[in-house]
């Protein structure tokens, strides 16, 4: 009727679960829980809620007391030259950290030799960098490469295939498995180099020398890492509150086994949602998808995963005295050769001053077992991964250890493996996701198993949430 003012609608507030808690889930979260652009520029709330099936929130993302020390006991570290996780903690206020040395040894078998400077996942810019490193008939071959250019690759191919190819076994199985055994836990000869060592990659798809195409290191104009004060297991705790501020719902201990389709959004153990984010590794993805979207679920049931075992072991300051550097990788060469399960160890106050200025009469190691493929340590007690851990340690130290205390953590399918064709297996990842409608995935299976790349793919797929929640 004429001169009555119209009765305001009341607005719909959609709601999206966010299954896992894993600083993907709430990274997530966070960029959803900002709300959404309803296309006439004004913000739409929306009702997230958190669900994680492990008692605690942050995924491997964890940190411990050991003898009254603090350290953490997953990822320490994130690149610094990548600007999610360092805007993220600039967001949240957090205060950055670098690692006081980068200076990691090798494990040789005739002792521990510094890690060459400069090199791309273990690839040498020259002989010479690798001579104290490989027998001389392994360093002539490494100065032999540029005599033999290489056709430009057409497909993608393994990273030790590749190197093998161009600069011999000995650099891939001395020098690539060991960093690459510390960032995905895997094997050289069954990774992608598409996916995992771009940089070399590039130059795979120019062809040529390899060594020429690398050429000299370059300057270093900054910090390559960065971490938190106090811990990188600190960021999904100030997320987590930050979270909780904005009338996030986190639930933890809540774990989710069903995932259905509707006419209008999914129901998540039987509860109604308008839209979804998979934030959990791939396997528990794929057990998810099964029905409602089996051709993810497949690719995704496809990706191999690695377990890892991480201890950390408190020992008089006095049994670490006098030793410099960051920590040693240990060739899976050398581990067999000598008998070790440790893959790397880390001089924890050495490499962060935030740990190693907590006592004046503790210090803290490291010690990481498990590649893909590896259950013993996994699969053993805690009072023999300890002894293993600190055997292993003491020998390639060289000294006795006497560790007071430790802490024990079995990350299980903690890494996923990017096999050959990897980011062909993505894009059909994220193809059959897209089409089942207000549903996306995030995770390391993704873009990279590094912080930044985790919060990178949490960041889209939020976004990609919301612009279905808008469009709808």
């Amino acid at each position: 009727m004429a001169g009555m003012t119209p009765r305001a609608v009341p607005r719909v507030v959609p709601r999206v679960v966010v299954v896992g808690g894993g600083l993907s889930g709430l990274v997530a979260a966070w960029e959803l829980s900002g709300g959404l652009d309803d296309g006439h520029g004004l913000d739409v709330a929306v009702d997230v809620e958190v669900l994680e099936a492990s008692p605690v929130l942050g995924g491997v993302l964890q940190r411990a007391d050991v003898g009254g020390l603090t350290v953490d006991l997953g990822a320490e570290s994130m690149l610094a030259r990548r600007p999610e996780g360092t805007d993220l903690a600039g967001e949240l206020g957090l205060d950055l950290v670098h690692p006081a040395t980068t200076r990691a040894a090798v494990a040789t078998g005739t002792g521990l030799r510094p890690l060459p400077a400069g090199t791309v996942m273990g690839v040498p810019r020259s002989a010479e960098s690798v001579r104290d490193l490989l027998p001389a008939a392994d360093a002539d071959r490494v100065a032999a490469e540029p005599e033999h250019p290489a056709e430009p690759l057409a497909h993608d191919v393994s990273v030790g295939d590749y190197v093998a190819d161009r600069v011999g076994d000995a650099v891939v199985d001395r020098l690539v498995e060991p960093l690459l055994g510390g960032v995905y836990a895997g094997h050289a000869r069954r990774l992608s180099l598409q996916a995992t060592v771009p940089a070399l990659w590039a130059h795979a798809r120019r062809g040529g020398s390899l060594l020429r195409g690398l050429g000299p290191a370059p300057q270093v104009t900054g910090p390559v890492f960065a971490g938190l004060d106090g811990g990188l297991a600190r960021l999904p705790l100030a997320l987590a509150d930050r979270l909780r501020a904005r009338g996030v719902t986190l639930r933890t201990g809540t774990g989710v086994t069903r995932l259905e389709r509707t006419p209008t959004g999914w129901l998540v153990d039987g509860r109604p949602a308008d839209a979804v984010v998979l934030a959990v590794p791939a396997p528990a993805a794929a057990r998810l998808l099964g029905t409602a979207v089996p051709a993810a679920a497949a690719e995704l049931g496809a990706v191999e995963t690695a377990s890892m075992v991480i201890t950390a072991l408190a020992v008089p300051a006095a049994d670490l005295v006098g030793l410099q550097g960051s920590g040693v990788l240990v060739p899976p060469v050398i581990a067999a050769a000598e008998g070790l399960r440790a893959k790397a160890l880390t001089l924890s106050g050495n490499k962060w001053d935030w740990v190693g200025h907590q006592s004046p009469d503790l210090a803290v190691l490291r010690v990481s077992l498990g590649r893909a493929g590896e259950t013993e340590a996994l699969e053993a007690d805690d009072a023999d991964v300890l002894r293993w851990a600190a055997a292993d340690a003491g020998q390639l130290l060289g000294r006795d250890l006497h560790p007071v205390d430790h802490a024990v953590v079995r990350w299980v399918d903690g890494l996923p493996q990017y096999a050959v064709g990897h980011l062909d297996r993505v894009a059909r990842i994220r193809s059959a996701v897209a089409a089942a409608g207000h549903l996306a995935l995030c995770g390391s299976v993704l873009d990279g198993v590094g912080v930044p790349a985790c919060i990178g793919a949490a960041r889209r797929a939020a976004r990609e949430v919301a612009a279905g929640l808008a469009g709808r």
